[in-house]
């Protein structure tokens, strides 16, 4: 094969490669731990994906330019390289899921537990969720990026063995042709239908396709230093513009993943050429060892967040005096759990899983590294399977604890808003937002105006089964504060600009209804919104925050039947949730002059709070971690009615 370059057998090391590994990794961790001005740090999988196409194909090479390359030898290095910390944090995961999962949740994990052994999880999870949806309810979520790459090197070889054995000469062209292909359907795929596009191989394949040109030495080189330095900054800058600006609402990958997959390959292209400005700083050491840790933290980082997301971490409240509790934020703590744990466990299985399997003292030869592969994919293949038809073994739990978390399983309709009669879709939005078909008024009644997130659907239940003689109208998208200049996405601008713009000034209502997942940052625009309605005599009640969380309701109250812990749930409660109840209380009194009505004080007082819906302790009062259901929201409506706040 004339075409390949004619490398030495392996490659120089790069330590600003792995530099870059860890730039990707960390936009991952950021982004999913949350808390961070990183709402694009999905990314850095794509990243990921054109330095592994990169080192994989420039190995392969020159192998083939050395007349040494071999299928056989190709896979076995992408077992010793994958396998041993997959399977590591799969046993492992599996073990605690035994003691720790509910059993509807027990047989959805052991569904993607099968789809992770085999390398099939981007289907499973194409099939079942998508990515920005509800991740939490799903602990192998992150392995669909291994499961892709995967794919990719599984027809990698045979790919290269066709072009050996008939076009000997034409392998430029058909690398070339493969990626323009995969980018031409990850461009058309996205625009119908993004969760495809989001999971495919064929979608994803140009991205380490990309790495593969390089590798094949198909860009310009870079040998003046000034264009090194260009080069790597144009680079960096398409990577942090992808991490920073993008958004869980830009169409994936498609076009869009160009900035950060061809800034990876600036800077990866103009290393090979001579050092600069940013290969120096990837290349300090730090740095570089996160980069090496980056597969097993990649691993780990997301069970670390699933544990303690489903209430399985360190408690403030067991550990230091509720005094300072209450003065701490909860959120920045659970931040630093996170990022610590996972790192702390990337390390170990960097140290004792990976670097031993990868050399001595683990390295096995060849034959038994295949059949200790097959052995340990077979146990995990049937230890899903006897999950699955045993049904999550229901008898791990009291029968009560079952019932109670049997919420769980429910799922959410495809909305992300409501407004008025009307649900709020992907597909109908262009229709039905900034209109008033969907809140027409009732001349006999009285018509309150109820404007939110998520949190003002939730109570707004409750509202119109116990106010039958007045009409409650909603206007609710997710993740949107009730604000004349609300942060968020485009739908939640466009909607709050018709509701304070438009619809407020040309209908008259009894009073307008203010709720959402307030945070401290939101008072001043709230202070500002309340003026806006004063200024033009809209009447406001301000609707505080619900006691919160800081893991799902029902398996809270499960785990605290199950472990005779009656006082369970009361030590998961967030603490911003009374902070700021007390805070909207003093506001709505003291500076805003509106009336105020407290969620929190219909259900919690200075002993706990109710977490029941019903009396015989069947329903919760949540489905999740802060959201009232339907007999929740009831019960809290019931609750402010006999309190005389509403009437």
């Amino acid at each position: 094969m004339n075409e390949v370059p004619n490398k030495k057998v392996g490659i120089k090391y790069r330590p600003d490669v792995d530099g870059l590994r860890a730039v990707a990794v960390l936009s991952v961790l950021a982004f999913h731990v949350g808390g961070f001005p990183t709402p694009g740090g999905f990314v850095g999988v794509d990243v990921f994906f054109v330095i592994s196409g990169y080192l994989i194909s420039a190995i392969v090479f020159s192998e083939i330019a050395a007349s040494r390359f071999s299928v056989l030898g190709f896979y076995e290095r992408r077992i010793r390289r994958i396998f041993p910390a997959l399977f590591g944090m799969l046993i492992v995961f599996s073990i605690l899921a035994s003691f720790l999962l509910l059993p509807t949740e027990f047989v959805d994990f052991a569904k993607s537990l099968l789809a992770a052994t085999t390398s099939t999880s981007n289907f499973y999870f194409w099939q079942h969720s998508g990515y920005f949806d509800s991740p939490t309810s799903n602990p192998l979520l992150h392995t669909w990026s291994l499961a892709v790459e995967e794919q990719f090197y599984i027809l990698f070889p045979i790919f290269l063995v066709i072009i050996r054995r008939f076009f000997p000469t034409r392998l430029r062209v058909g690398v070339v042709v493969l990626f323009v292909i995969s980018l031409v359907a990850s461009v058309v795929t996205v625009h119908y239908d993004a969760s495809t596009a989001f999971y495919m191989p064929y979608t994803r394949a140009w991205e380490l396709l990309l790495g593969t040109m390089l590798s094949l030495g198909m860009f310009p080189r870079l040998h003046s230093s000034l264009l090194r330095n260009i080069a790597t900054l144009v680079g960096m800058a398409l990577i942090c513009y992808s991490i920073f600006f993008y958004t869980t609402q830009t169409p994936f990958p498609g076009l869009a993943a160009l900035a950060p997959c061809v800034g990876s390959m600036l800077i990866i292209g103009a290393g090979e050429f001579g050092p600069s400005l940013v290969g120096s700083v990837l290349a300090w050491r730090p740095v570089v060892f996160i980069g090496l840790i980056s597969y097993s933290l990649y691993l780990w980082h997301w069970p670390v967040i699933i544990l303690h997301s489903m209430g399985f971490s360190v408690n403030l409240n067991d550990i230091l005096p509720q005094r300072w509790v209450a003065g701490l934020p909860a959120f920045r703590f659970d931040m630093v759990f996170e990022i610590v744990a996972s790192l702390v466990l990337g390390i170990l299985s960097w140290r004792f899983v990976e670097r031993p399997f990868r050399s001595r003292p683990l390295r096995i030869t060849r034959r038994p590294l295949f059949v200790m592969s097959a052995a340990v994919m077979f146990a995990l293949i049937a230890f899903s399977g006897t999950v699955i038809f045993a049904g999550g073994f229901t008898g791990r739990f009291p029968a009560q604890a079952v019932k109670v978390a049997s919420v769980l399983s429910k799922h959410e309709a495809p909305t992300f808003g409501r407004l008025g009669e009307c649900s709020i879709t992907r597909e109908n939005r262009s229709e039905v937002l900034g209109t008033d078909k969907c809140l027409q008024l009732e001349a006999e009644k009285k018509n309150y105006l109820l404007v939110g997130d998520s949190h003002a659907l939730a109570i707004s239940t409750g509202l119109q089964v116990s106010l039958p003689e007045d009409r409650i109208l909603l206007v609710s998208v997710w993740n949107c504060r009730p604000l004349l200049h609300p942060g968020g996405t485009s739908e939640c601008k466009q909607e709050m600009d018709y509701i304070f713009r438009n619809y407020l000034l040309s209908h008259k209502v009894q009073a307008l209804m203010l709720q959402a997942r307030w945070h401290p940052g939101d008072m001043a625009g709230l202070t500002e919104t309340i003026d806006w309605a004063t200024q033009h005599q809209v009447p406001v009640i301000v609707v505080g925050p619900v006691a919160e969380y800081d893991a799902p309701l029902p398996r809270l109250l499960a785990f605290s039947i199950a472990w005779n812990k009656p006082d369970l749930a009361n030590r998961h409660l967030v603490s911003l949730s009374p902070q700021m109840d007390a805070q909207m209380q003093s506001l709505a009194a003291n500076k805003w002059h509106v009336p105020y009505v407290s969620l929190y004080q219909a259900v919690c007082d200075g002993k706990g709070c109710v977490q029941f819906a019903d009396d015989a302790h069947d329903i919760p009062l949540m489905d999740d971690a802060d959201h009232l259901n339907k007999p929740g929201s009831a019960l809290v409506a019931k609750r402010l009615i006999e309190g005389g706040e509403l009437h």
